[in-house]
């Protein structure tokens, strides 16, 4: 399997490479529902689990997270993973999501269940998860991308 190099940078979403356009809207604006179940890779080419949701912040606006899940049958006894979505790489080619994380490091993550959802919420629980894969907040990146670029900064008269 070769690397992931992206083609250009996001500002807090999740990035894309492939060159698979398929029938649709997709692949920059697509209906969440499409990527559920969507297979997700590790950054060290081990298959980690499927796309089982996505997490919306509803008040920004923004997506929050997917969620992974890994192991388990039939969706019972899975462990489920919180990731921030710009740690994510779409692959039309491949059609899947590549994480940027080791299988290995991933698994140490001790996740959730279904029954146990963390409260995502919750600031410090949130920005626990962007430090463990190295990501800077979703709630953040307007802000970097509103100071950093003189286009879309507002106007000091």
């Amino acid at each position: 399997m070769g690397s992931i190099n992206p083609q250009g940078g996001t500002q807090g979403g999740a990035n894309i490479v492939g060159g698979g356009m398929g029938e649709g809207p997709g692949p920059d604006i697509m209906a969440a529902a499409t990527l559920d179940g969507n297979k997700v890779m590790s950054s060290d080419g081990e298959h980690v689990g499927k796309i089982s949701d996505i997490m919306l912040d509803v008040r920004s606006g923004r997506i929050a997270y997917a969620v992974l899940a890994e192991g388990g049958f039939l969706g019972m006894g899975a462990n489920l993973h919180a990731i921030p979505w710009s740690a994510l790489t779409l692959d039309t080619d491949q059609k899947c999501f590549f994480v940027d994380i080791t299988a290995q490091r991933l698994k140490d993550d001790p996740g959730f269940d279904k029954d146990h959802w963390p409260v995502m919420a919750d600031a410090k629980w949130g920005m626990s998860m962007h430090t463990y894969y190295n990501r800077d907040p979703y709630w953040t990146a307007t802000h970097y991308v509103v100071e950093s670029d003189s286009s879309i900064r507002p106007s000091e008269h």
